[in-house]
């Protein structure tokens, strides 16, 4: 069987201290990306990187930015520094890294999309007072499973799906009170486990639509290009390439769960994708790929060693 691949890029939540720092010290081009992370962003987004506090690193508005650059940079070694050709079926993210995809297929400028997932990330925040939204993962949980959940703490929408990652996982997303419900009541909807996650906003749901309409004012701020390669939007896990749809799409991708599983099953079913490549820092998407399908081949790669034995794959 042929390879046919596909590059990913990971979400809020694969940031820690010390990211990209490997990269950065081994290769002039990626050091020139986060030099102009810090450049765009008038504030020094490297240092936060490599020396913390992980507390302040893991706001949203901080995060955001750090993977992007990170994968971004991590792509600049394997293409420039490395030599490697990329020629995937299509790129995908993960909510944020949706954001990465679309950079790295020459939609947005780095300068552009690294400002505007810092202003993502600050618009999300600031949608909801902190501690009046929360999320949580349910472990074992169907679709049906976890919407009959939500529906049941919830008359109006307090409460919904943000995330179907893979087969048994959802993330769900609202305001604190019926988030807590729903943990307490996930058993008797034959849901195994329920985790409320470390976040202070209710990502992915109705609460963020004010984010969404600041986003829309920025998007027109900004050039966009026609996508080099198909991106698998989060929202309805189709192919998109032309800027007015990228945009729409991404405006309600917002406040609309992130239909990772369906995206995966259209990559495989539709464009015969069987490998995927994880650009930028952690594993969590491979990990939910393998969750989604079994068979396929599975890569990530952020440090110069990883980065080199990519680029022996992709020359096959």
């Amino acid at each position: 069987m042929s390879e046919k691949y596909a590059l990913c890029f990971p979400g809020q939540g694969s940031q820690k201290v010390g990211m990209g720092r490997e990269i950065f010290e081994a290769f002039p081009c990626a050091k020139s990306v986060f030099d102009e992370a810090d450049d765009s962003l008038s504030f020094h987004l490297t240092r936060l990187m490599f020396e913390g506090p992980e507390s302040e690193l893991t706001l949203t508005k901080y995060a955001q930015p750090a993977i992007m650059t990170v994968s971004i940079a991590a792509l600049r070694v394997l293409t420039d520094a490395m030599g490697a050709e990329i020629n995937p079926v299509c790129m995908a993210g993960h909510s944020l890294g949706e954001y990465t995809a679309l950079c790295a297929s020459e939609v947005l400028s780095f300068r552009d999309a690294v400002n505007l997932v810092h202003k993502r990330g600050t618009f999300m925040q600031e949608a909801v007072p902190e501690g009046e939204g929360a999320m949580a993962a349910l472990i074992g949980a169907s679709h049906d499973d976890a919407l009959k959940l939500c529906e049941s703490v919830s008359d109006n929408g307090e409460v919904s799906p943000a995330n179907f990652n893979c087969p048994g996982q959802v993330v769900i997303s609202g305001l604190s009170a019926p988030v807590d419900a729903a943990i307490s009541n996930a058993k008797t909807f034959g849901i195994k486990k329920a985790v409320k996650l470390s976040v202070s906003a209710p990502f992915h749901s109705i609460y963020m639509k004010p984010a969404a309409e600041k986003l829309k004012a920025e998007f027109k701020k900004i050039s966009w290009n026609e996508a080099k390669y198909d991106i698998i939007a989060n929202v309805d896990a189709k192919p998109v390439r032309t800027p007015a749809k990228i945009q729409e799409k991404l405006y309600s991708q917002t406040f609309s769960p992130v239909l990772w599983e369906d995206s995966v099953s259209f990559m495989i079913d539709e464009l015969g994708i069987n490998s995927y490549y994880e650009i930028g820092a952690g594993e969590v998407l491979s990990g939910l790929i393998k969750k989604c399908r079994k068979g396929m081949n599975l890569f990530s790669a952020s440090t110069p060693e990883k980065l080199e034995e990519l680029r022996v794959k992709l020359e096959g």
